[in-house]
């Protein structure tokens, strides 16, 4: 005899209660989210769903338990990320996409020139990862030409993946590059063409004081960027400059303890103008941008401005 199905809201409160227990945060929100998941339904439509089935009931406490047990990331045992339009691929081996990188998708936007009847812009995106902002930027500006850098092949397996569907699904596809971000010979045929230059590389100062969530799971090699955490970076921002041509714009994000630090790299590289620090939404010291300076950029002194303001609009 088969069991009875059961009502949606006693399954989502069972699992919330297994999810709290084990002291995860947001327990009911991530209940709602692996029921949706399992039910193949946005979770807004949770309320108006049928009841369970044992078949689906038996998925969503499988899933409730490896969350409670090892911390394992909801979006790792769902498969998929939300990050700003788009939903993505992941899974183990890659780092997982964080709101926070949203903003550093909108400036670059917002940075580049309006679309026209030359050839589209050329932005490249180093340390891709899964391919957030890569594949944002090629969303929404399908005149771009996409470059999307990664060297660790777990997570160069995701970004493919994840170009491979965007591309399905209609986007401009985006050509993904397996080499060195930090490399100095990197993409050579791009040399002084890239209007912008973008990336969320490994930024982390070496700790421990990390959830068990990330420090547990996610790839150290797309978390942490040395003992200072500029390990990455200060290669990566002289391989921007060499991309970049006169005029165009790098964004890079950053630990929010080392703002002034990483806009002290980029300023000392000499290849780029004013320097801005730009915080989140919290109002936390995020990312930093800075022009290339046109040819024969004259006295500029590339001096470093820190922005108050919250948000992206220039």
């Amino acid at each position: 005899m088969n069991p009875r199905p059961v009502p949606v809201a006693g399954v989502v409160r069972s699992a919330a209660r297994t999810l709290s227990a084990a002291g995860v945060d947001s327990a009911h929100v991530e209940a709602q989210l692996v029921c949706a998941h399992v039910l193949g339904i946005d979770r807004s439509r949770l309320m108006f769903a049928d009841d369970v089935d044992a078949a689906a009931v038996s998925e969503i406490e499988q899933l409730v338990a490896a969350r409670a047990r090892d911390r394992t990331p909801l979006q790792y045992l769902l498969g998929r990320a939300v990050t700003g339009r788009l939903e993505l691929a992941v899974g183990p081996g890659v780092f997982i996409p964080r709101p926070e990188t949203e903003l550093l998708a909108e400036w670059i936007l917002a940075a580049l020139p309006a679309p026209g009847d030359g050839p589209g812009p050329v932005v490249v995106d180093l340390c891709a990862g899964s391919g957030t902002l890569a594949l944002e930027i090629a969303h929404a500006r399908p005149d771009a030409h996409v470059h999307a850098v990664e060297l660790h092949d777990a997570a160069l397996s995701w970004l493919r993946r994840n170009a491979d569907e965007r591309a399905a699904a209609g986007d401009t596809p985006i050509e993904v590059h397996h080499t060195d971000a930090t490399d100095p010979r990197a993409l050579p045929h791009l040399r002084d063409r890239a209007a912008a230059v973008v990336s969320n590389p490994p930024y982390i100062p070496f700790t421990d004081d990390l959830p068990a969530d990330v420090l547990m799971h996610e790839p150290a090699t797309a978390l942490f960027g040395g003992g200072d955490g500029l390990a990455v970076v200060t290669p990566l921002v002289d391989v921007a400059a060499a991309l970049l041509a006169p005029g165009g714009h790098l964004a890079v994000e950053h630990d929010d303890t080392t703002g002034p630090a990483v806009a002290a790299v980029v300023s000392a590289q000499g290849a780029f103008g004013t320097v801005e620090q730009h915080t989140d939404l919290a109002g936390r010291p995020r990312f930093v941008t800075a022009t290339r300076f046109d040819a024969g950029h004259g006295d500029d002194d590339g001096e470093v401005v820190t922005t108050a303001r919250k948000g992206i609009t220039r």
